[in-house]
């Protein structure tokens, strides 16, 4: 497959211009990864600040001091590789996304802002500090989901479309709802997981609709993803890949339905069920882009630098990436199991 896909591009696959961008866009797509489902439940707690207890509003903050730092690393670096890697495509995608991307910045900023302040505030100023990492969580996943809905409709610009990126923006802030309420349920007990499981049951209909929606609009927007999801080969590969996140979405459901009447030991099991779900949507999502940038006017190889400067950012990449992976890694060691109280 990548020699027939080198050889319509009309090069060899040995070529580091067909390889090293190959190369970059596999580093961009775990960097997302990452982003997603390690910070995701970090942005989902957030959001669900001013649904629990006051007195536990505090406490839920507290539980993601050890990887806030960690957290942060994700989306950075994903767009420091993506503007050194494909500096044609950022100048242009940048330029669509350029609402989407601000209010993006402006909700991590204010996260990182509010997490840090509060912890130096005085006791009366604590609630305000809360408020902004709240406000800074739901911009910074609305801003997300804006972006998904951009690029699901082909940038189109049209009202109808503009409704739909909405729409997507709000599914996302439920899908972060739903990965910090499994979370919650792996890592709190008593009332404050019932209603963990509670908010997370909410958030999977909004979830699965998003999903559903986002699918639907690549189909028709796009002939050739509507063409890939449809030959024989393809067809099969989405059919498995639906089968499996309804199963997720089943598991989800039941498992959060049982609380807290569950072993406590099976605690982990929707969080799990979430990590798997969002990596089978990232997977799709990619499957159903590669190999654009922007869909039917710029592939990978269209976007690139040129072949030293591609070297240089990966000689980068490769000794500095692996050391910070680590470290991240290992500070996400007791992401799971129960958090102490106190």
């Amino acid at each position: 497959m990548i020699e027939m896909l080198a050889a319509s591009l009309g090069v060899s696959a040995n070529d580091p211009t067909f390889w090293i961008p190959l190369v970059f866009i596999c580093m961009l797509f775990l960097l997302i990864l990452g982003g997603v489902l390690l910070d995701g439940f970090d942005i989902g707690v957030g959001i669900l600040l001013p649904l629990a207890p006051t007195e536990d509003r505090g406490r839920l903050m507290s539980l993601l001091s050890p990887w806030r730092d960690a957290n942060e690393f994700w989306p950075l670096l994903g767009i420091g590789l993506f503007a050194a890697a494909f500096p044609l495509a950022w100048g242009v995608i940048f330029g669509k996304l350029y609402g989407p991307l601000a209010l993006l910045a402006m909700g991590m900023v204010l996260r990182s802002v509010a997490f840090e302040f509060r912890i130096r505030a005085r006791d009366e100023l604590k609630p305000r500090w809360v408020f902004a990492f709240w406000l800074g969580s739901v911009a910074t996943a609305f801003g997300q989901g804006l972006i998904l809905g951009r690029i699901a409709t082909g940038y189109q610009t049209e009202a109808g479309y503009g409704w739909f990126t909405v729409v997507m923006g709000l599914c996302v802030i439920a899908a972060y709802v739903l990965l910090g309420a499994a979370w919650l349920v792996m890592r709190v007990d008593g009332d404050l997981q019932r209603r963990a499981a509670a908010w997370g049951r909410h958030a999977i209909r909004w979830t699965a609709v998003g999903m559903v929606a986002a699918s639907v609009m690549l189909g028709l927007a796009n002939a050739g993803i509507f063409y890939k999801w449809s030959n024989p080969t393809g067809f099969a590969v989405v059919a498995a890949v639906w089968a499996i996140m309804l199963l997720c979405f089943s598991g989800l459901e039941m498992r959060l339905a049982r609380l807290p009447q569950a072993e406590p030991s099976q605690h982990w099991v929707p969080f799990a069920l979430c990590l798997l779900l969002y990596w089978l949507m990232l997977a799709g999502l990619a499957y159903s882009l590669f190999p654009y940038l922007i869909l039917d006017d710029m592939t990978i190889w269209d976007g690139t630098a040129a072949v030293e400067s591609m070297r240089l950012v990966l000689a980068a990449a490769v000794v500095g990436l692996p050391v910070v992976l680590v470290f991240n890694l290992w500070a996400y060691r007791s992401v799971f199991g129960k958090a102490k109280r106190g």
